[in-house]
């Protein structure tokens, strides 16, 4: 499949935490942070599942799942950061969907919902070893909040922003 046929086939839909659709997401995820951070998957899941589900659901967050071909292929979540400020999290592409631009149009559908729901501005971090998250975001339109100069383990976790375009109301 193509990344133009994938991104004809996608759906987005908005999920719970505790949805099946999401278990794939938070699962491999664990596995990735654990493999990058040394840390067991089960700790990872752990540390995942430790926000609460409603920091995720509607009015202030949101969880949304894109489906291909019937399963889960990408995902992501925001949560409020303050009243302006919505935070992504859990950014996440199958492993067997990767370089395709799903991550990009994960990313842009929470924007969507973020700029719907009032917020102006979106904030994130990214790990020190996620060198393709931070490619990501950088394509994506997003400031680094910090000095790229630095080698990024001595960064730490990578923030970014991205100031949301609100559409006027008609």
């Amino acid at each position: 499949m193509t990344t133009s046929e994938d991104q004809l086939a996608l759906q987005f839909v908005a999920v719970h935490q505790n949805d099946p659709l999401a278990a794939p997401l938070i699962e491999e995820l664990a596995l990735e942070y654990a493999t990058r951070y040394g840390r067991t998957p089960g700790e990872q899941y752990s540390e995942l599942r430790s926000y609460p589900a409603e920091e995720f659901a509607p009015p202030g967050g949101s969880l949304v799942v894109a489906i291909s071909g019937g399963q889960p292929v990408a995902g992501g979540a925001f949560r409020q950061y303050d009243a302006t400020t919505a935070e992504l999290k859990r950014i996440w592409t199958a492993s067997t969907h990767r370089k395709r631009g799903l991550g990009k149009l994960v990313v842009a559908e929470l924007e969507r919902i973020a700029t719907q729901r009032g917020y102006s501005r979106i904030y994130l971090t990214t790990g020190w070893r996620q060198p393709e998250a931070v490619a990501l975001y950088l394509s994506a339109g997003y400031t680094p909040l910090y000095d790229r100069s630095i080698p990024a383990e001595d960064v730490g976790p990578h923030p970014f922003e991205k100031l949301l375009v609100c559409e006027g109301v008609a």
